[in-house]
């Protein structure tokens, strides 16, 4: 008997921060992985009363959605002896489209039918993927699996990571009906790429990334026009070994934000327009790993080695504020 449909009571737990006394909920108990999508992946729908999530539950992953006001839990696959998957969501919220291996399955959010849409070639890795903002296709990119040739262990510590960027893989980027399924190759080299990421108003705008230590990989972020299949660089490196990336679109969908480091090692925040017109970058005195903005003047970033807070900047008489820190993170 399918699992699909299961209702799993609520998790929630409320509690004071004991660095901030904000008050902080905490969604999901169950002692297993349980995660949200893709950080560049919104996973909100349903009037944002639901959030897609990811749950290793019954010894085997799935997609799950969480009523946040309640906090049920509504179980949305049923695959077993899976240990990873991701997913994407289409704009109006209809269906989501589940990475399994080399498998892209369109999911239906109400009636939660599956059907196969897209199957990676032989011999090649799935990447992430992203649905355009007009909803009619689904982006997303492959890669050739050199795993016979490179020992690879990129999810735990990003074994092989620099061997990969300098093989050089043949990679593409294709574009799937979103209804009718079916792959159309919009763009291709021979560099590891990845981070496919479509901006959420304009339909024929997204970026994607050359992947590998971003103090070595000759760019990090390119932008890609889906009419044309035209490619080029945004955010130049403006010095030697400087690291730039975990790009991710503003919600006006034309401005792209980063973060980075500077050659002698300071921290920064910026953002830039697809153009590579409207610069900002805001130094900083602590480690961050990844950011959001939401366009109004504030940036939420999170911590990595010794800083374990999630802190938010805000932007008062044009410049940035802070940081002020909202909770303890310690991830």
């Amino acid at each position: 008997m399918s699992a699909k449909g299961t209702v799993w009571p609520s998790e929630r737990k409320t509690e004071s921060d004991r660095l901030t006394g904000l008050e902080v909920t905490q969604l999901t108990h169950y002692k297993a992985h349980s995660h949200h999508l893709y950080f560049t992946e919104n996973g909100w729908y349903d009037g944002e009363q639901r959030l897609l999530m990811i749950s290793d539950r019954g010894n085997s992953t799935n997609l799950y959605s969480l009523h946040v006001e309640s906090g049920l839990i509504t179980q949305l696959t049923d695959y077993k002896d899976v240990d990873k998957l991701d997913a994407c969501l289409l704009p109006d919220g209809s269906s989501a489209f589940v990475k399994i291996g080399r498998r892209l399955i369109r999911l239906d959010l109400n009636s939660l039918e599956e059907k196969l849409c897209y199957e990676a070639p032989e011999g090649y890795h799935l990447g992430n993927a992203n649905a355009t903002a007009d909803g009619r296709f689904v982006i997303t990119c492959v890669q050739e699996d050199l795993s016979h040739r490179i020992r690879l262990d990129l999810g735990n510590g990003y074994v092989g990571h620099r061997e990969l960027m300098e093989a050089a893989p043949h990679s593409m980027i294709v574009r799937i009906d979103a209804q009718a399924g079916g792959g159309e190759k919009i763009y291709e080299e021979n560099q590891f790429i990845t981070h496919i990421n479509t901006s959420p108003k304009e339909p024929w705008l997204m970026t994607f990334c050359h992947e590998g230590p971003w103090h070595l990989v000759d760019h990090r972020i390119w932008g890609l026009d889906l009419r044309t299949g035209g490619v080029w660089k945004i955010r130049e490196r403006l010095e030697s070994s400087e690291k730039v990336g975990h790009e991710f679109f503003y919600p006006d969908g034309v401005t792209i934000g980063y973060h980075g480091f500077r050659a002698n090692g300071t921290n920064f925040f910026g953002s830039i327009r697809y153009d590579n017109t409207g610069v900002e970058e805001t130094e900083f005195g602590f480690d961050t790993w990844h950011g959001y903005a939401d366009g109004l003047g504030q940036v939420v970033v999170d911590g990595k080695g010794a800083v374990k807070t999630l802190s938010l900047w805000r932007k008062i008489d044009g410049v940035y504020d802070g940081p002020r820190i909202l909770c303890e993170l310690r991830c």
